[in-house]
């Protein structure tokens, strides 16, 4: 074998692991982690799917919790590339403390509902229902924006708010009447509609009713900015926004 020739193989020998590390590099998956409002946990779901069937390449990765616990966790650093909270005064607590990317959007509202067991063996009609003796209530804890909206839905109607657990979020009042260890809660609509045919629930006239702002940005910390505006951009988009108009939430 000439100089020439042995030179010319040395070089593919040297150069093809690099291209076959490349491609593969090219080829797997990334990874964007979403951490969001656990109102959303259905209609998100749905919005990873459609966003990975148009990005082959890309993975989305869920955390659904209360807005102030996720909040709590991206403030202690957790891996998060995008937050979307069930209200603005949880994220304007990251905004103050620079712990996100640009300017926070509103994608979507949504409003409160109360949630009975199916059939509505209790009879709950108002809000004032809640308040009668005997009735077991559950709603999210105070700092919870469906626990605050909650309580100004009460105020609103001029109804003492009931004696009543505490929740981490919305999921766990719907599980507590789901399972029978409540009579009643307020969550919202979508929460309702999610359940199926497992509670009812209980519309709110829209004097006493609250309107939730959901606003979505992209973390500080995250090292795939790219990849968090991209996610940002589909959930704002007509598609994304019809996707979580099936699960009863409305434009903004």
């Amino acid at each position: 074998m000439t100089s020439r020739r042995l030179a010319a193989v040395l070089a593919v020998l040297v150069l093809w692991p690099l291209a076959a590390v490349r491609a593969e590099d090219v080829s797997a998956p990334r990874t964007v982690t979403v951490l969001a409002a656990a109102s959303l946990t259905a209609a998100f779901g749905a919005i990873g799917t459609a966003y990975e069937a148009d990005h082959p390449h890309t993975k989305v990765e869920f955390s659904f919790a209360g807005s102030p616990t996720l909040v709590q966790q991206i403030q202690q650093g957790a891996p998060a590339d995008v937050f979307a909270s069930a209200d603005e005064a949880n994220m304007q607590r990251l905004v103050d403390a620079h712990a996100v990317a640009g300017t926070p959007q509103v994608f979507a509202r949504n409003v409160l509902q109360i949630v009975v067991a199916k059939g509505n063996p209790k009879h709950v009609v108002t809000l004032a229902d809640l308040a009668r003796p005997g009735l077991v209530v559950v709603l999210c804890g105070d700092t919870v924006p469906a626990g605050r909206y909650a309580l100004e839905a009460f105020r609103k109607a001029g109804v003492t708010s009931p004696a009543s657990s505490r929740e981490a979020d919305v999921k766990a009042v719907v599980s507590k009447v789901v399972l029978g260890e409540a009579d009643a809660g307020i969550v919202y609509v979508t929460d309702v509609r999610a359940a199926g045919d497992r509670v009812e629930g209980v519309a709110l006239p829209e004097s006493v009713n609250v309107v939730a702002r959901y606003p979505i940005a992209a973390v500080a910390e995250s090292h795939q900015q790219e990849l968090a505006r991209a996610f940002i951009a589909f959930v704002l988009s007509e598609r994304g926004r019809a996707i979580l108009g099936t699960f009863g939430f409305s434009n903004p």
